[in-house]
């Protein structure tokens, strides 16, 4: 039985982008279902990230991994146990105010990991057409998607599955990966919704910059 949420924010020099994740998160925190625990994970910070998460009360680890797989697995295993759902996203994105809430409606419904979709507000950094180019491409795989900014699953799941891999891009498809390997249920949904950063200098950028830079 789910007793808590615990919450894992990877953060390389974010000063800028954590107090809004954070803002998110709280809101978030006053409708969800059960009790919530937010860790940020400091990976080898040089500005006043550690500053702000201490500003907003929330835990933090220190790391110097300069990696997001680890730093992803350091939170997890400082957080996780099996009554816990854990919940991830990034320092450069804000949850939806029913983000937990959403989560815990599948895991309710027996699923075991759940997997969001990402949308971007502010396109400032790009022109008008990967805007478009991104929605359209978007849009057709729109159920395949996989966002270590909007994922979930609960504590037994993530040992099964064998936690997150110590890499430097797509942690997050090489656990879902083993999830659906294992036979746990993976929960695909639009209702779980995360607005992340489009910043053309990300801090993975093979990641979800290095997408919109190949559109």
């Amino acid at each position: 039985m789910l007793r808590r949420i615990a919450v894992v924010v990877p953060a390389h020099d974010e000063e800028e982008l954590l107090p809004a994740c954070l803002d998110a998160l709280r809101e978030a925190t006053r409708h969800a279902p059960l009790p919530v625990d937010v860790l940020v994970v400091l990976d080898a910070c040089t500005d006043d990230t550690a500053r702000v998460a201490a500003g907003f009360g929330v835990d933090t680890l220190t790391v110097s991994a300069r990696n997001v797989g680890r730093a992803r697995a350091a939170g997890a295993a400082a957080v996780l146990a099996d009554d816990t759902w854990l919940a991830c996203t990034d320092a450069d994105t804000r949850v939806t105010p029913d983000w937990f809430a959403q989560q815990l409606r599948l895991a309710g419904a027996g699923a075991d990991v759940v997997t969001g979709i990402v949308l971007v507000d502010d396109w400032g950094d790009w022109p008008e057409a990967t805007a478009v180019a991104f929605r359209d491409a978007y849009r057709e795989n729109l159920h395949a998607h996989v966002h270590g900014a909007n994922l979930g699953l609960s504590g037994v799941a993530y040992r099964r599955s064998g936690g997150f891999r110590p890499v430097a891009v797509a942690e997050d498809h090489a656990l879902v990966r083993s999830a659906l390997e294992a036979g746990l249920r993976v929960a695909r949904s639009t209702e779980v919704r995360v607005f992340t950063s489009a910043r053309r200098h990300a801090r993975a950028p093979e990641g979800f910059s290095g997408f919109l830079r190949a559109l």
